[in-house]
């Protein structure tokens, strides 16, 4: 690769400069433009506040700084972009003002400049179908703060050139951070992955089986995600995530399991986008969810005392909740049937407490569901059906809160919280794998590095056990008969032959 590149950026705002600052930290020239006066200005002073920042704490050197900052030229015209060798284009996420753009630029730089689109869910053929040239023309989606995240995916549209992808993997190598490679399909590797973590929750709350601090409790504490879903909407801001799920919704003509939510619909029509309006799923106040913003949760109530009997529908569910009751004191019972005065705890896999009660002929007052998913790790989740005795089901609460877990107890639903968002999630990406988007390896790496999951949805996957991933989902899809839990073709066959979901065909 040259190693005198000089870089084009439309577009100074957070993405626009994030993408100058690490490509002058890598010795690029770089031209800011942005048509609005006085943006590639304001860019340029907060790039350099950054760059000083790692300067005082050592992490870059004062003849680095130094060049990195005279290497950024703010310029007034698209024309200074005539002698680019690339230009990154980071303005509206829109079809016709990124075509409008790319003619423009056509018209300005070399036979052999590259033009990228920094688009995160338009098609990059569609925005191509607008050049004379869109063999040059490619999407480079970086992540935001850029400087942080390190993923950049790479998308050739249908006409791009592949030594054009190559020379962009390339470039993304050179400033520091990793390139996957995706193909032009909507929401790409990570929008598309992460639809399943995000409108699964939502399901569950339109349901009324929980709320949204409960899911983000138990996403966070039961499987390790650094923000529960709503938690990452009010980061992002509905004013984008709720375009972005309509979009690929849309170019997916309504596939299931991209179903965008009506509560999101209507809390960004009410101006509730997040952090940066002070409301969302939770108020705000300097950044920081107020605790009085927090749905109150009724204090257990004294542990129960009484029996405790186990279903035994499946050996290795029922000997994790029987170690989980022995560290609580509790007095097991080891019939085949319950006594009549026993509290009866049932593990439900894809399905609700209601079908497990008419299944083992239980009483269903006394009976209540455990989320067995994650082998009882963290937050421990309780599932009542309708007609448990409230009471019963507050002391089942507080007695496995002898554990040392916190325990979340929810209205019945299909699933649970943990098996139908990881369950929903693990599926996409095997869909993801099986339509040749990317190879396993990159979707993992795409997932854990872009959205700073705790695994991939394939590991997540593997971690589980396809053939109780697939369980999870015959039963939501039998019970539901929504197609939206309908099983990928790639997990039932790994399933079927006990392969890893990563392994890819021969």
């Amino acid at each position: 690769m040259n190693t005198s590149l000089i870089l084009g950026i439309v577009g100074a705002g957070a993405m626009g400069r994030g993408i100058a600052q690490i490509a002058a930290i890598a010795g690029i020239q770089v031209k800011l433009y942005d048509r609005q006066a006085g943006a590639a200005d304001d860019a340029h002073h907060l790039i350099t506040l950054q760059l000083r920042k790692l300067q005082e704490k050592g992490r870059l050197t004062d003849l680095v700084v130094d060049a990195a900052i005279n290497s950024i030229a703010r310029v007034n015209t698209l024309d200074a972009f005539q002698n680019c060798d690339i230009v990154i284009e980071a303005i509206v996420e829109n079809l016709d003002a990124k075509r409008e753009l790319l003619g423009c630029l056509e018209g300005i730089v070399g036979p052999d400049c590259i033009f990228a689109s920094n688009t995160s869910s338009l098609s990059v053929t569609a925005i191509a179908a607008a050049a004379t040239h869109p063999d040059r023309v490619a999407g480079l989606h970086f992540f935001n703060p850029v400087p942080l995240l390190k993923l950049v995916e790479v998308i050739p549209g249908l006409l791009t050139a592949e030594p054009v992808v190559q020379f962009l993997i390339d470039f993304v190598h050179k400033m520091g951070h990793k390139p996957v490679r995706a193909t032009d399909t909507p929401g790409f590797i990570v929008n598309h992955a992460s639809r399943g973590y995000l409108t699964e929750a939502l399901r569950i709350v339109q349901e009324n089986a929980a709320n949204f601090a409960q899911i983000d409790e138990v996403m966070r504490e039961a499987a390790g995600f650094r923000l529960g879903p709503f938690e990452l909407l009010d980061l992002t801001g509905l004013d984008v995530s709720h375009p972005v799920m309509e979009s690929i919704y849309q170019q997916y003509y309504h596939e299931p399991r991209y179903r965008p939510s009506v509560i999101t619909a209507q809390r960004l029509g009410a101006g509730l986008l997040g952090r940066k309006s002070g409301r969302g799923f939770y108020c705000y106040e300097n950044g920081v969810i107020r605790k009085d913003a927090v749905p109150v949760v009724e204090a257990p109530a004294q542990p129960w005392s009484g029996a405790v009997w186990v279903a035994r529908a499946d050996p290795r569910t029922s000997a994790k909740i029987e170690a989980l009751l022995s560290r609580c004191g509790a007095i097991l019972e080891t019939g085949q049937k319950p006594s009549a005065a026993a509290l009866c705890l049932v593990v439900p896999m894809g399905e609700d407490v209601s079908t497990c009660v008419l299944r083992e002929r239980l009483d269903a007052p006394r009976t209540l569901g455990i989320d067995t998913l994650t082998d009882c790790y963290g937050r421990l989740t309780l599932m009542s059906n309708p007609a448990t005795d409230r009471a019963l089901a507050q002391q089942a609460q507080a007695l496995l809160a002898r554990s040392g877990q916190a325990v979340t107890l929810i209205k019945d639903s299909y699933g649970f919280i943990l098996q139908r968002v990881l369950a929903i999630m693990v599926n996409i990406g095997c869909d993801i794998a099986q339509q040749g988007i990317c190879t396993p390896e990159d979707l993992d790496c795409a997932v854990e590095t872009g959205l700073a999951y705790p695994r991939g949805p394939l590991a997540w996957g593997d971690h589980i056990g396809a053939d109780q991933v697939l369980t999870i989902l015959k039963n939501l899809h039998q019970t539901t008969g929504d197609p939206r839990y309908r099983p990928s073709p790639w997990l039932m066959r790994r399933a079927q032959l006990g392969l890893s979901l990563r392994h890819s065909d021969n």
